[in-house]
């Protein structure tokens, strides 16, 4: 479960998939973020079909792993330098495999009063 609120942030440059949770921690550092933030951090691997996620839970460093049958590919932003924030909703939907640009946030609306 992913407490409310928490950002996301998913790097667009593969990573070596050999590397563990420190190792990938390291790279969340040596990129200028905060490991320890609490914010969950996703990395792919060259091949499109596994994904990892790194997440400081306030008591220790979590690693969630992913790996999609032979065919399949989760949709990943165009390689580059550059790390791209999703929502809540946009990360279930990339570890669902589907496509999470189409997700969009609805703004909420306030009810209008009755009678």
């Amino acid at each position: 479960m992913i407490p409310a609120g928490v950002q996301v942030f998913v790097a667009a440059t593969p990573v070596d998939f050999r590397r563990g949770v420190d190792g990938l921690m390291a790279l969340v550092r040596d990129a200028g973020a905060d490991p320890f933030s609490g914010a969950l951090y996703v990395f792919r691997a060259k091949r499109a079909d596994r994904v990892k996620i790194v997440w400081w839970d306030g008591t220790g460093a979590c690693l969630f792993a992913k790996r999609l049958d032979e065919k399949a590919q989760f949709c990943w932003p165009r390689i580059g330098a550059s790390r791209v924030r999703l929502n809540h909703a946009q990360l279930l939907a990339l570890v669902d495999g589907m496509d999470w640009k189409k997700v969009r946030t609805v703004p909420a609306r306030r009810p209008q009063s009755v009678g």
